[in-house]
């Protein structure tokens, strides 16, 4: 997600690099570049030339602070002027009535059905809804089926009428069944074509006149860039939707639609697709994505995605093992399956601020684990308990048993062993500055 612009923003700034001062003339040159990375992420040129002249005319009006180099000042312009173009701040979804309506909007091929699926569980799991999906695409033959197979996956109820080919009262029919179910939430999905066509939009807007939806929202696919921005367009003046889904934005996406989407039409991006599974829908943050663009990371989002994964109890238990040098291999076995769930290991890497740069050209295997886990799963419950006792045989019998060699066990156990002093190290606050100059990345 935006690695191409980023690398061209960031060879953009270093035209500023060692300049005493921000001048009319050094600006100039890194804001020519700064339009070419914007235009090559295929944002709107317009929006690209106003971008620009607006860090110009800041840039230039600010009077240099001795302490802060150029660089680094143009940068934060520009962070904070990418933070204004996306919106400024997240805007939520609207979910006061009861139920509350979504009406889902797009093209055909958008991933309209999917995100309806991933919207339900997010309301469902993320916000404690009880959500009802709708199939009201009565068009494509696999679109009902496909909600339906969703539906199953995040265990949400899907409200079909197979041969009613009427969407307008399949929609009614759904209302008046999630009223009399309990049903908080509905999301209708909607029939889309391959492209904008006249019977498409007179069904969507009749959709809307007949359930006035609480909220509207039009899924796009961030791949297309400028052509998204395009459709948005053509679907706002017919519908006043009220917020942009981005779908794919894992894939190979220039980052053209995130960026042009809120300028053009005046209307915030809500979600983001960010993979393949059910759970992989975030929230858009302007400011999240801005220091993802400048490399600056997502800490913001690991955290949160370390919290999903934790439990206060069980971390008070590993604090006191930890103290007591009691930390063991089922320990690191846990500790390692909360990292697998906590997503991708390459996205996780790409939000640590500095490394995901670093690793920006290295394979990380989702399925690097699979030998420590071979290992651990290799020994007896007394050798996980008491990694003391691992002899010499025992370690040979542990490598024939996981399929692995006596070095791959052997550096298991150093590396083990290095993790459990570091963290007893932290545990107690001792010798942190030693411990953090013998890190990687505590070296200069």
């Amino acid at each position: 997600m935006f690695e191409n612009l980023q690398d061209k923003l960031e060879r953009a700034f270093k035209v500023l690099k060692g300049e005493g001062k921000i001048t009319e003339i050094n600006v100039a040159e890194t804001l020519k570049e700064i339009r070419r990375a914007l235009l090559d992420a295929d944002v709107n040129y317009k929006i690209a030339k106003t971008f620009t002249e607006q860090v110009k005319e800041k840039a230039l009006g600010l009077n240099v602070i001795k302490a802060v180099k150029p660089g680094e000042m143009l940068v934060k312009i520009v962070y904070d002027e990418l933070i204004a173009l996306m919106g400024g701040k997240n805007e939520e979804i609207n979910l006061k009535g009861n139920p509350a309506i979504v009406l889902m909007s797009g093209l055909q091929g958008s991933g309209k059905t999917t995100m309806s699926g991933k919207l339900a569980n997010f309301l469902k799991q993320k916000k404690g809804k009880s959500p009802l999906l709708v199939a009201c695409d009565v068009y494509r033959p696999a679109a009902r089926e496909q909600l339906k197979v969703l539906g199953s996956q995040i265990n949400v109820q899907v409200y079909s009428e197979d041969e009613n080919k009427n969407p307008m009262q399949i929609a009614q029919n759904a209302v008046k069944h999630a009223k009399l179910h309990g049903f908080d939430t509905v999301i209708v999905d909607t029939a889309g074509r391959l492209a904008i066509d006249e019977e498409m939009m007179k069904e969507i807007a009749n959709l809307k006149s007949t359930l006035n939806p609480h909220e509207i929202l039009f899924v796009v696919d961030a791949m297309t860039g400028q052509d998204a921005v395009n459709t948005a367009r053509e679907f706002n003046e017919r519908l006043n939707f009220d917020g942009v889904v981005l779908s794919k934005m894992d894939g190979d996406t220039r980052g053209g639609a995130a960026l042009s989407i809120k300028a053009e039409v005046n209307k915030p991006i809500k979600f983001i697709g960010t993979g393949e599974k059910m759970d992989a829908l975030d929230i858009f943050y302007p400011d999240r994505i801005t220091e993802r663009i400048l490399g600056m990371g997502d800490v913001k989002k690991l955290v949160e995605l370390a919290q999903e994964q934790y439990d206060v109890e069980e971390a008070r238990k590993l604090q006191k093992k930890i103290a007591k040098n009691q930390f063991n291999f089922n320990d690191f076995l846990t500790q390692i399956n909360q990292i697998k769930k906590m997503g991708n290991l390459k996205d996780l890497a790409s939000m640590i601020p500095g490394l995901g740069k670093v690793m920006k050209n290295i394979d990380i295997d989702d399925k690097a684990f699979k030998s420590i886990e071979a290992i651990i799963q290799s020994m007896t419950p007394a050798e996980r308990d008491n990694p003391e006792i691992l002899s010499g045989s025992r370690r040979k019998r542990v490598a024939n048993g996981s399929g692995t060699n006596i070095q791959q066990v052997n550096q298991l156990i150093k590396q083990f062993d290095e993790t459990r002093k570091m963290m007893r190290m932290i545990s107690n606050g001792k010798n942190m500055g030693r411990m953090m100059g013998n890190m990687p990345f505590g070296k200069q």
